[in-house]
């Protein structure tokens, strides 16, 4: 099975299913002597895994991360750091009625005819289950990225139809973590909680918006041509579970504007090139412009629901199907810290390779 390593100069391997005996990841390229804060690493996993509030799904993983080579004395040692999550609270005896027939929207069909095989306990490799790896291995992103003055921070802007109007500038980010929906803006928090709740009670899922900034990200990390920073950020974002759409700077309503009304003008700030506006998202040609670089990332509703749906079997017969176990009722909410994750491997693996250009 390809496809399960991401990067170039900071790469990371991931592997395990939602239902073996463990996940886990093998970084390669992370520099020697960097400080690795196990705390740090264990705080961001526990706001990615399950069971953390009522809106989520209420499988109990403890997530606890065991570091097994690649760092000594708690410094990186420039060799491959290895990490395992091993899983507690799978049941995969809720999959059992599932095992030959192929869920709406869910992976077993196409799976199933990729491979003529196919784990269907909790989706398997599939599963959302394995981006916890990718949490594990951006924490260490995040602390290399942190020596150089680079900060990410993701929130929840958008659930079904109620959704922040204020951009991010005029937001407190500082708010992210203080409800369970990671919605910084308390009074639209609430509702959205009180939305999810309601769709939850109704056996039914609904999807959101998460939107992520990252601020002292310096001018120059990017290449022109097919490895474009907003092109690798497009493809690591994509590739999170339920990741229906990716745009940046202006995105889809820029379309609206004239040239003259996009262009983003140049200024010395104090020695500083600066641009007066940033509808470019901080990203231009490809390559970053030293301005705050900002994305917006839709989520479809989980495909898991618990109403019965007409599908069919492996057979090709019809079949009715109907979700069991524990399932998110809304992705959102632990999607931000997977989307960080990701934001931090793109641009440390970029910030690794701009080094190597510059030498």
């Amino acid at each position: 099975m390809a496809g399960n390593t991401f990067g170039q100069a900071f790469k990371i391997t991931t592997f395990g299913e939602s239902h073996g005996r463990a996940i886990g990841v093998v970084l390669d390229g992370c520099p020697a002597g960097l400080d690795i804060n196990e705390d740090f690493l264990q705080a961001e996993l526990a706001r990615r895994r399950p069971g953390q509030s009522k809106i989520v799904t209420q499988r109990k993983e403890e997530d606890k991360v065991e570091i097994l080579s690649g760092v000594f004395e708690g410094k990186a040692t420039g060799t491959p750091i290895a990490m395992v999550i091993f899983n507690a609270d799978a049941r995969s005896r809720d999959y059992g009625h599932i095992a030959d027939k192929f869920r709406p929207s869910h992976a077993d069909f196409t799976y199933q005819v990729k491979y003529g095989i196919r784990d269907y306990r909790g989706g398997g490799r599939s599963s959302a289950r394995e981006t916890a790896a990718r949490v594990a291995a951006g924490a260490v992103a995040k602390l290399f990225l942190q020596q150089n003055g680079i900060d990410i921070r993701a929130y929840v802007s958008q659930v079904g139809p109620l959704m922040i109007e204020q951009p991010y500038q005029k937001i407190d980010l500082n708010l992210v973590e203080s409800n369970p929906v990671r919605c910084p803006v308390p009074g639209m928090a609430q509702q959205m909680e009180t939305l999810i709740k309601e769709v939850r009670k109704a056996g039914d899922t609904i999807g959101g918006v998460v939107s992520c900034v990252v601020t002292g990200c310096p001018a120059g990390l990017g290449d022109p041509a097919f490895d474009k920073l907003h092109a690798t950020l497009a493809k690591a974002m994509l590739s999170i579970n339920a990741c229906k759409g990716f745009e940046y700077g202006s995105g889809f309503a820029g379309v609206t504007m004239r040239g003259s009304e996009h262009n983003d003008h140049f200024y010395n700030d104090g020695g500083k090139i600066r641009t007066d506006t940033n509808y470019s998202g901080g990203i231009q040609g490809g390559i970053s412009n030293g301005m705050d670089i900002y994305f917006r990332l839709a989520f479809k509703p989980v495909a898991t629901i618990v109403q019965a749906q007409e599908s069919v079997n492996e057979a090709g017969e019809a079949v009715v199907v109907e979700g069991k176990g524990r399932h998110d009722p809304c992705v959102v909410p632990r999607a931000v810290p997977i989307v960080e994750a990701m934001a931090a491997l793109v641009l440390a693996d970029h910030l690794l390779l701009q080094r190597m250009v510059r030498k």
